[in-house]
């Protein structure tokens, strides 16, 4: 199918599968295809007839997939071209150094990847809390004008949990805050992934979802304390009914 594995990264890069095509977009570069563990995939120089092939293969294989609006929707773009000097981000555009040796060119077109495939992903995160932010959107307004808010424990509870994991996902089971261990004995490279992850404006992006998570969670736990002094309310009353009735049976058993 012309695709073959190319030299194999560094040990401790092994969230990631780096793949050949022959097919590729332009003669001057190597085609290749970063396959990365998290569910996404960059290419570099690589004919667009020979991505959609790619992707549909990969179509075969998914585990839980987004939807495929979001998909071909939440994706990045970023030209690059070969020259002299040492690589870097300018002005929006890869320049790679032209003298490199191929595993230190897979290696630099790796920390550029990495960095995409992370704006991705947290885009793809992006989506989720904003359609999250939309199904709750009733509650502060109905709150407002004093309506009741006809909510269960246990719906209150799902959303509790789908903002937890989300929180989980980006703050615990990411590189969104912090630079990968694969760079720290490697600067270049991480400079060249820090610079894409400015350029990407992936720590603000993350800020303002944290934000974002934070208000969620004290509307959830407002909803959650407010179903719970219900709860408590009603137990209340249950009680007082039942001390009325024992009442009731001895003032009837003492008249009678």
């Amino acid at each position: 199918m012309g695709f073959f594995e190319m030299t194999d990264l560094p040990r401790d890069a092994s969230n990631v599968l780096v793949m050949g095509t022959e097919m590729t977009s332009k003669s001057n570069d190597n085609a290749m295809m970063f396959f990365f563990r998290e569910g996404s995939v960059v290419f570099w120089n690589v004919e667009e007839k020979t991505m959609k092939q790619v992707m549909r293969i990969l179509e075969q294989h998914e585990i839980q997939p987004y939807e495929v609006a979001l998909v071909y929707w939440e994706n990045e773009e970023i030209t690059y071209t070969l020259g002299e000097g040492s690589s870097k981000l300018h002005r929006g555009n890869f320049l790679l150094n032209a003298d490199l040796e191929p595993d230190q060119a897979v290696l630099e077109k790796f920390a550029f990847s990495n960095a995409l495939s992370l704006s991705v992903k947290l885009a793809i995160w992006e989506v989720s809390l904003d359609n999250f932010v939309e199904s709750i959107q009733f509650i502060p307004e109905m709150l407002k004008s004093g309506k009741r808010v006809k909510l269960s424990r246990a719906e209150v509870m799902q959303k509790i949990g789908e903002l937890f994991s989300l929180r989980h996902c980006i703050n615990l089971s990411s590189d969104l805050l912090i630079t990968p261990d694969f760079y720290w004995d490697r600067e270049n490279l991480e400079q060249l992934y820090d610079k894409t992850c400015q350029f990407l404006s992936i720590n603000r992006r993350v800020k303002v979802m944290n934000e974002k998570l934070q208000h969620c969670t004290e509307l959830a736990d407002f909803m959650k304390n407010h179903l719970s002094e219900k709860h408590g309310l009603r137990l209340e009353w249950m009680i007082v009914i039942l001390i009325a009735i024992e009442v009731m049976f001895e003032l009837a058993r003492v008249i009678f």
